[in-house]
């Protein structure tokens, strides 16, 4: 039987990061990173960008770090509640919804799990918020998210069949970069030891907006773990860094542009200088790759303790 993706996804909205101190990172996202807290609520904070979204990332409480919430905007109620029927037929059981989100910024939508338990969420008429202005060098919002699997081929055919992403390019059989809009990724699957977040990835307006982002961080005492550079795959500009928690943050800009009919798939070879067009950010170290690969997150529903990791890649 033939199944239609869910949902025509228009944008990745936000990220939750399950952290064990989110008001220290909440100061470090708010204070140097350049998002500002939309509300604070004891163990829980949502921050905007300077786009439209109402927040862009939500810091929670847990004993280790893991991803939370994985929120992808849809155009109308009506569309999440047809996403609702099409999971019931592919035998998928939303664990909430479709319903009205009971969180900061309202909206209406549903939530279910992928294969390695990551929580998605999708939503529909999430509150306005008051333009910020993008004059200064601050992050617009989430553009991507890049995600360890254990099973690249079952996860990338999961969010292309299940969600419709597209797959724009692979980094050998390594990385998949997917789309779901005219952007070149919005998420992509790195094939790993366990699931886990590698990075998130922030917006920035042009390439000069993410220079002056990286001298503010630089005041702030804050320098580049990977970067600045250009990937091959996507062309955008790059610069990682670590959070207080060791997840790993992403400022971006210039991320290439897909006209659907026109775009071929490619795979690219895993070379210094495709990783880095520039040739400017040297390697990863051996530290930002140990942040990046993280520890093994079963996902916000499981409750049963994650396997733990081997102990060099602990952080």
């Amino acid at each position: 039987m033939h199944h239609e993706p869910i949902a025509r996804l228009r944008r990745l909205r936000a990220v939750e990061l399950r952290v064990p101190t989110p008001a220290v990172c909440a100061d470090f996202y708010a204070e140097a990173w350049g998002l500002e807290v939309v509300e604070a609520d004891g163990d829980t904070s949502w921050l905007r960008g300077t786009g439209d979204e109402h927040h862009v990332l939500t810091l929670s409480r847990a004993e280790q770090n893991g991803i939370g919430r994985i929120s992808f905007a849809v155009g109308t109620p009506a569309e999440i509640d047809q996403a609702a029927r099409r999971l019931v037929a592919r035998g998928i059981t939303p664990v909430f919804g479709p319903g009205p989100l009971d969180q900061v910024g309202g909206g209406y939508g549903l939530r279910f799990t992928d294969p390695e338990g990551r929580l998605i969420e999708l939503s529909a008429n999430v509150e306005a918020v008051a333009p910020r202005g993008r004059d200064a060098a601050l992050p617009v919002g989430v553009t991507h998210t890049v995600l360890n699997t254990t099973d690249i081929d079952a996860s990338v055919a999961f969010y292309c069949q299940v969600l419709g992403m597209r797959v724009s390019d692979w980094s050998e059989h390594q990385m998949a970069f997917l789309r779901c809009n005219s952007d070149h990724h919005c998420i992509a699957f790195n094939q790993a030891e366990w699931a886990s977040l590698n990075h998130v990835a922030y917006e920035m307006t042009s390439v000069d907006h993410f220079m002056r982002g990286l001298g503010r961080l630089r005041h702030h005492g804050i320098t580049p773990q990977w970067g600045p550079g250009r990937h091959g795959p996507g062309n955008n500009t790059f610069s990682y860094f670590t959070d207080p928690a060791g997840l790993v943050c992403e400022y971006t800009s210039e991320v290439a542009q897909i006209v659907e009919d026109a775009w071929i798939a490619k795979v690219w070879r895993r070379v210094p200088e495709l990783s880095d067009l520039w040739g400017t950010a040297g390697a990863p170290s051996a530290d930002i790759r140990r942040h990046m690969a993280g520890v093994p997150d079963p996902g916000p529903l499981t409750t049963r303790p994650a396997a733990a990791a081997p102990q060099e890649a602990t952080v």
